[in-house]
């Protein structure tokens, strides 16, 4: 039993599956914000052009 207690102290499978977890939501949380930052961009150049667009009269063809 003390060996046993003894591997698992040793065992580096545990920390390194929870660094790799850690890792990962942080490259998560960076993608959703630059996702979040490009969208809000995104949305201000397709307001800006669509407010400088003139408006067509109805049934214009």
């Amino acid at each position: 039993m003390l060996n046993r207690i003894k591997q698992f102290l040793i065992n580096e499978d545990g920390p390194t599956a929870t660094e790799y977890a850690v890792m990962l939501a942080l490259v998560i949380i960076v993608c959703i914000a630059g996702i979040t930052l490009l969208g809000n961009t995104v949305n201000g150049v397709f307001n800006t052009v669509s407010d400088g667009l003139p408006t067509g009269a109805p049934g214009g063809g």
